[in-house]
């Protein structure tokens, strides 16, 4: 096939002007070139397309591909991880991961966490502050968690966002809200051991690759995996693969997949997981879009300790997501040679 490769390259925003933090999310060159690589690999051509305006302008032109592979997230918006698929479903283009529905739900954690917990599937009580006057409505036992609602890789997470008291919680939802601009997620506090699992397939062919602890290190912020551990992962986090046959570990699988299927995840992905007092598994966060760096990406290094190389993930996905290519739907194109109204 030729396959597209859609992406967002953190170098190029810090050159056009954008921040350290804007950029946290975005991908480095070696991902790009791995990710090529392992696809020339299994014998398909690619076309680097990069982001999605980039995108926008190749698909005016008139460039189609077989499959887009997109890893982009976006730079925007509590939607801008969908921003790309959306634009390849106007076009009928298959794509790797899930389809805009799917991106956009589940990057607001909130909203993610009502579906989860509709579903039957355990998850911390909550409430989402989208000004300073709700948190008079605030009924949850403390500590509780505050993060923003639509942030990945950690932004937003530090030591100050375990809020043991009631007082305390006011300065720190509005410094969130006044940094971030987006609604502030609350959620008791789970002070157990802490997971990701990983995630392959759809639907009734969803299964679990594995699973990894979450351990933080003497030197890291405590009691949270905050941006700066996530950032500094290789000196302060611990990722120890433990087994399935591990009856908390299996627990963890089941409740993950069950929330993939909740949340109709497509071909890969992670379901983050903590436990409460009691030792028992919570639903976290969904990462519909997991980072795909060989070395430092959590997905790709849980296959590692499994024994499954990152070619063969890569593939895997590929293989799920071509299940989705078909003919191309020729009125389309008439549509487009259509002229204006």
């Amino acid at each position: 096939m030729i396959i597209g490769l859609t992406f967002d390259l953190r170098a190029a925003y810090l050159a056009a002007g954008f921040s350290e933090d804007e950029t946290a999310e975005f991908d480095r060159p070696d991902t790009i070139t791995s990710l090529e690589a392992v696809l020339h690999e299994l014998g398909h051509k690619t076309v680097r397309i990069g982001h999605a305006r980039q995108l926008v302008r190749r698909l005016a032109s008139g460039e189609r591909w077989d499959l887009v592979f997109n890893i982009a997230e976006g730079l925007r918006g509590p939607a801008r991880e969908a921003q790309i698929p959306a634009i390849l479903d106007v076009y009928d283009i298959p794509y790797t991961f899930s389809d805009p529905l799917v991106m956009a739900l589940s990057l607001h954690k909130g909203m993610t966490k009502s579906v989860v917990r509709a579903a039957g599937i355990p998850t911390a009580d909550f409430h989402v502050v989208r000004q300073p006057s709700d948190l008079a409505d605030v009924r949850l036992a403390f500590p509780v968690f505050a993060k923003p609602i639509a942030e990945g890789t950690g932004k937003g997470v530090t030591p100050a966002s375990k809020v043991t008291s009631s007082d305390q919680l006011p300065a720190v939802c509005t410094d969130l809200l006044e940094k971030f601009q987006q609604p502030v997620l609350l959620e008791e506090y789970l002070p157990g051991r802490e997971f990701t699992v990983g995630i392959v397939g759809e639907g009734e062919t969803t299964r679990a690759l594995g699973t990894l602890e979450i351990v933080l290190l003497d030197q890291a912020e405590p009691e949270v995996y905050s941006y700066v551990n996530k950032e500094r992962c290789e000196e302060l986090v611990e990722y120890r693969h433990v087994p399935s046959d591990n009856p908390l570990v299996a627990q963890c699988e089941r409740i993950a997949c069950e929330s993939w299927k909740a949340l109709e995840g497509r071909d890969a992905g992670r379901i983050d997981l903590r436990c409460d007092a009691a030792g028992r598994p919570n639903f976290m966060e969904a990462n519909p879009l997991a980072g795909l760096h060989p070395e430092h990406s959590d997905l790709p290094m849980l296959c590692t300790r499994i024994g499954m190389s990152y070619k063969a993930l890569v593939e895997c996905i590929v293989a799920s997501a071509a299940t989705r290519v078909r003919p191309r739907d020729m009125r389309l194109e008439r549509l487009d040679a259509g002229g204006k109204w």
